[in-house]
């Protein structure tokens, strides 16, 4: 029974088609338990920093139970989404409705969404990583896939990496900064990998124009079928995932610098560069992305087996705590900057 506690994970888009099913003040019940309850309990939780012995590592490398409870996000993303636009389009709902609907299905893109496509994009089999693209459709995310990848994990921790919040920058600031510096650098790494295959522009192979052709297409048939209601809901939600994602990157690596070596390279990604939390609710809810200094050290262990370093920086909360944190821009650089080692705040 313990293999099945990821399912978790699906009791965030269960409460979203409670409220979306209910209406009313229900619409507003999946931000409220993602942001409020799920932070209470995990500060009930106690904290757990044990690591899978060899054999059992093994054992859950085995059982594709793992591995079928992120397919699963598949129909539940897409059932949740169309769900949220044939309520809002079809139905007579209040604009307060509407802005709670938004919410709840941009959280569930977030979540089952965009963190389980990042899971799904790190497989080596190219059934998983389509599946990990088809969830970064509706989020209009799908270039998340090259620049994750390609550069994020090349330059984790770095002046170079968008994805790397700065000392003292602000969730708002970096909402900026790193959505507009992701989608220039997934272009320019879309360059690089076909001109080093010696293929044009306009190649089959460039997956850059496939994805804003795909996400494209897919407004513009929310657009015939459901109206503009429907399109304002699928790019409003949307926008709430995106925002989600890049407050999760914000607080991954928030300050974490890789130092320069003698001969002027950045030192290779060690566990000190990502932030690590062992709150089990957190790491059940978001398939083990908490403990992401593992992930940065080999990005190819799956998330069931990840392990937490003694090393790696410690988060004082979950995640989903700590994105409520960075919300407070003064509290939140006043628990954190103490934190963050010396030697990376003077480089």
């Amino acid at each position: 029974m313990k293999d099945l506690k990821y399912l978790t994970a699906f009791s965030i888009p269960a409460v979203a088609f409670i409220g979306l099913f209910l209406k009313g003040n229900f619409v507003f019940l999946t931000p409220v338990y993602a942001f409020v309850m799920i932070p209470l309990l995990e500060l009930i939780f106690p904290v757990s920093t044990d690591n899978l012995s060899t054999e059992d590592v093994e054992d859950k490398l085995k059982k594709t139970v793992f591995d079928w409870m992120l397919y699963l996000n598949l129909p539940v993303v897409y059932g949740l989404v169309f769900f949220g636009i044939y309520q809002a389009s079809i139905t007579t709902v209040e604009t307060y409705e509407l802005v709670g609907m938004i919410l709840s299905v941009g959280i569930v893109l977030g979540v089952n969404g965009i963190n389980v496509a990042h899971e799904l994009g790190h497989r080596q089999t190219t059934n998983e990583r389509f599946i990990g693209k088809a969830l970064l459709l509706p989020a209009q995310y799908m270039h998340f896939y090259i620049e994750h990848n390609f550069g994020h994990h090349l330059h984790a921790a770095t002046p170079e990496d968008p994805a790397t919040a700065r000392y003292n920058q602000s969730v708002y600031s970096f909402w900026f900064t790193s959505i507009f510096r992701q989608y220039v650098n997934a272009w320019k790494i879309q360059k690089k990998l076909l001109k080093n295959s010696k293929k044009g522009f306009l190649s089959l192979k460039n997956d850059m124009l496939w994805f804003l052709l795909f996400q494209i297409s897919y407004l513009l048939a929310i657009l015939v079928v459901f109206g503009t209601i429907g399109l304002l809901f699928a790019f409003s939600s949307a926008i709430v995932g995106i925002l989600l994602l890049e407050s999760v990157n914000y607080i991954e690596h928030y300050g974490l610098v890789r130092l320069k070596t003698k001969s002027g390279r950045y030192e290779r990604v060690k566990e000190m560069h990502s932030w690590n939390s062992n709150h089990v609710i957190g790491r059940i809810v978001l398939y083990e992305l908490t403990r992401h200094s593992d992930h940065h050290f080999k990005s190819s262990k799956k998330y069931q087996i990840l392990d937490c370093h003694d090393e790696s920086p410690q988060m004082p909360f979950g995640y989903p705590t700590s994105m409520v944190l960075a919300m407070i821009p003064p509290l939140w650089f006043r628990i954190m900057n103490k934190r963050i080692p010396k030697e990376m705040i003077l480089c």
